[in-house]
């Protein structure tokens, strides 16, 4: 009945299988699960919207940047999500986390500061009193 619009959506393009090691940078659009490990960064492409599922044997030793994350395995690094980031039972985080939207689900461990941005940045807005105050 309600849909959540901060919730990535479920589609992934791209699977990093289970077993399989990344050496080097991964930019990518769309959506990408990791099962194995990637010791490099991970970051959405452009503006382009991007999903990324970090599953719960799966290591990532580097930055991640992208709008949508959700950890249920390892990241050593900072982990920057610009919409939702969801850290599930598992997550193990060494690094500061920037979200716009959290979800820390009971047993997620971060090891490093949660810094919150506001979408699209803090905006600043003026207020005019009526009547010229």
């Amino acid at each position: 009945m309600f849909k959540k619009s901060s919730k990535p959506n479920g589609r992934i393009d791209t699977l990093i299988g289970a077993g399989t090691t990344v050496e080097g940078n991964i930019t990518f659009s769309g959506g990408l699960r990791i099962d194995g490990e990637v010791h490099g960064n991970v970051c959405a492409a452009g503006d382009q919207p991007g999903t990324l599922v970090i599953s719960e044997h799966a290591r990532v030793d580097g930055e991640v940047a992208v709008p949508h994350v959700v950890i249920n395995g390892t990241v050593n690094g900072p982990v920057r999500s610009a919409e939702a980031l969801e850290l599930q039972p598992r997550a193990r985080v060494t690094g500061d986390v920037e979200y716009s939207t959290i979800e820390i689900h009971l047993g997620a461990i971060v090891e490093g500061r949660l810094l919150h941005r506001g979408a699209e940045g803090a905006k600043a807005v003026e207020l005019k009193l009526a009547g010229g105050r």
